[in-house]
């Protein structure tokens, strides 16, 4: 059944069309990954989809009582919401928490989060989470999703992944995710000048198939060069006297030639020159370091070395301190105990997350030129100008303010400009964020032949295992702890309870609780406790920590055996009883916590 059919749309923004009489459809089970350089009108071939926006020209017809969803890049909700109120609306809990796909959306997306929370100061995270959620929790035909692993951890991209693989719907999904796209969809629209081009099967098999239509193309273009050699070899062989006659066969030899096209956006990617690495490069030693107010433990006692040409990626959950693990190594957090010991010979550069660093106000080219005008590569040297050329700012584009350009070219930017120092020790913090996937294959690339010390921190799974040689994890220890078997490992013991939660908004794991600190940091209530009753307090402190964490463990198996029996409603309703006894009794003893921890504090 066909749900929506596009008949010769043109859109434009501009002088040039991003949309230049393209037809196609969706049927019923399609499953499609769209893809294209930033800016090439993958959003809009989206919104025009979902009626979200009109074209210039010809028709979108959806089937009669299509249920469409539409998530797109930007989240909005009413000011005031609550998180019960954006995902379930006025649902009555009875009729949700009968709902299997409800309550495994909610656990799986949300789980960490209150209900009758307000979104206000949420995080980028928790805010896309709680987007997907009121997506998904309705039946559908179609799900529409433009780049929905933006702001989502390794986790919840797998269970996303997870979820929509087992959900019998038509699905359209625009994202710079390579995992994701091999993972939930099995034909690939790619939108390049104008046009729509359609491959079967999801991210890999459209490289396979780019790959063999240029092998097609490339031996179609030998066989007219070949024919171009024999033309000018005619030209040349014939009598001076017959010129005249070959006008025609001279016309053609030109008309071969100008029609050859010009290459397709192909940025060279080049390796910089690096100084030589010692055998310190960074080494942190009984390090602690410790964030917020009240004071949250990221690392304690921790000692870890990085050694010349270690390719290392970082993964943990929202909060665990990834970003701070980086700032760490480049000196911009110190330890509160501890020492980082660093190589004489360091030169490091640092990508963060944030793009203010830049001066809007400085043109590309200069921005650069600060940097350095000149860089020798190879034999050949290079001026920042045909660098930046390489990399996609073309002509008057390297004199348009740093303020006006988009969020991919102004990472772009920021990587040549870290790249143009020559840096010998390179920390990424997220450096896939708003890159197309053209734009990625070109880091990595670059990052394939750079000979120095890696640390990558990313969302992006494929980025992740396509540019590091192993992966270490930040599981809530105050370690740093090795996984031989790379993200796997890491979402396997995510899944087995053995890896905390998310930390929340304010700082604390959905699993923990933080006593709160006295305002004059004294005994509440009077005179300080003396030590034997003190004793006794923190005794019973420990009880009630083990009882809270044997409580979170009898909830987590409550919640698998809840989705083993989806079908058997008697059990679902003892299971359900027995789910809110152990959350009420959870309440209980936190509360109990709360109050001894005030007094003991």
């Amino acid at each position: 059944m066909n749900l929506i059919n596009v008949e010769n749309v043109t859109k434009s923004y501009g002088p040039e069309p991003l949309l230049d009489a393209v037809s196609l459809g969706i049927d019923e089970g399609d499953r499609v990954g769209v893809v294209g350089r930033n800016g090439g009108g993958k959003t809009t071939l989206v919104e025009i989809l979902a009626k979200a926006a009109e074209p210039d020209e010809g028709r979108v017809t959806h089937a009669r009582g299509l249920r469409a969803g539409y998530l797109t890049q930007r989240d909005a909700f009413p000011p005031g919401a609550t998180v019960r109120g954006v995902v379930l609306g006025d649902r009555p809990e009875h009729e949700w928490a009968g709902d299997t796909r409800a309550r495994d959306i909610l656990s799986g997306l949300i789980g960490d989060l209150d209900l009758d929370a307000t979104l206000d100061g949420m995080s980028g995270g928790e805010l896309r989470r709680i987007a997907l959620a009121r997506l998904l929790v309705p039946d559908l035909d179609l799900i529409i999703l433009d780049e929905p692993t933006n702001h989502l951890d390794l986790e919840a991209i797998d269970w996303l992944a997870r979820h929509l693989r087992g959900r019998r719907v038509a699905l359209l999904v625009v994202t710079h995710d390579r995992w994701f796209l091999d993972e939930v969809t099995d034909r690939t629209w790619e939108v390049v000048d104008g046009r729509v081009e359609r491959y079967e099967g999801g991210y890999s098999a459209y490289v396979l198939a780019k790959a063999e239509r240029a092998r097609i193309a490339a031996a179609t273009e030998a066989k007219r060069r070949n024919l171009l050699r024999k033309e000018l070899a005619w030209l040349r062989r014939g009598p001076r006297a017959r010129t005249s006659k070959p006008k025609f066969r001279v016309d053609a030899a030109q008309a071969l030639i100008a029609d050859e096209p010009p290459p397709r956006d192909a940025v060279e990617l080049t390796r910089f020159a690096t100084a030589r690495l010692g055998k310190t490069v960074l080494e942190a030693e009984d390090v602690t370091v410790r964030v917020g107010a009240p004071s949250r433990t990221l690392f304690e006692h921790l000692t870890w070395r990085l050694g010349p040409g270690d390719r290392i990626g970082v993964v943990g959950v929202n909060g665990s301190g990834k970003s701070t693990l980086l700032r760490l190594l480049d000196g911009s957090v110190a330890p509160g105990s501890g020492r980082l010991v660093r190589g004489r010979t360091v030169q490091l550069a640092h990508l963060s997350q944030n793009l203010e660093e830049l001066d809007p106000s400085r043109r590309v080219l200069e921005s650069v030129e600060e940097i350095r005008r000149r860089i020798t590569v190879g034999k050949r040297e290079w001026t920042a100008g045909q660098l930046l050329e390489r990399l996609g700012f073309r002509g008057d584009r390297q004199w348009t303010p740093v303020g006006d350009l988009s969020g991919g070219e102004r990472r772009r930017l920021q990587l040549l400009r870290l790249l143009m120092g020559e840096p010998n020790v390179l920390l990424l913090d997220e450096p896939t964020n708003d890159l197309d996937i053209e734009t990625l294959t070109e880091v990595e690339d670059l990052l394939d032949g750079w000979p120095g010390t890696l640390v990558v921190v990313s969302h992006d799974r494929y980025f992740l295992e396509r540019v590091t040689d192993r992966v270490v994890a930040l599981l809530g220890d105050g370690r740093v702890s090795p996984l031989p078997g790379g993200v796997d490992e890491y979402l396997r013991r995510r899944a087995e309870g053995t890896v905390p939660a998310r930390a929340t908004a304010s700082g604390t794991t959905a699993t923990a609780v933080t006593a709160p600190k006295p305002a004059d940091g004294g005994a509440k209530g009077g005179a300080a406790k003396g030590g034997g009753q003190e004793w006794r307090a923190r005794k019973e402190l420990d009880r009630l920590e083990r009882r809270l964490d044997r409580l979170a463990q009898q909830e987590a198996e409550l919640h698998e055996q809840l989705a083993a029996a989806a079908t058997d409603y008697e059990r679902l309703q003892e299971l359900d009883g027995r789910l809110k006894a152990i959350q009420a009794e959870a309440a209980r003893v936190e509360e109990e916590w709360l109050m001894l921890a005030e007094d003991v504090s």
